[in-house]
């Protein structure tokens, strides 16, 4: 039995397609945050460690927005199956 427990509603994986994953899960056991790049490595941080990670990726993300909104609607980058 794992003392971790995962976030189930997080489905989380790599913007290239490649199936890595991402998983948050928490030891029950001493508080730990697990945060997983399933099929790579993972990492584990202390709870104030999690909540860095958590606002620098909220951050991030709002950065990444307003990016977005500057440059305009940016077409699909992955092949089609015709190339």
């Amino acid at each position: 039995m794992s003392a971790y427990r995962s976030d189930q509603d997080l489905k989380v994986t790599d913007a290239t397609g490649n199936g890595v994953e991402v998983d948050v899960a928490t030891n029950l056991l001493n508080g730990t945050v697990r945060l997983s790049v399933l099929w790579t490595q993972e990492i584990y941080l202390h709870p104030d460690d999690a909540e860095r990670v958590a606002q620098s990726l909220l951050g991030a993300a709002g950065h990444g927005r307003r990016v977005l909104e500057a440059r305009g609607p940016v077409p699909d980058q992955r092949l089609s199956s015709s190339d």
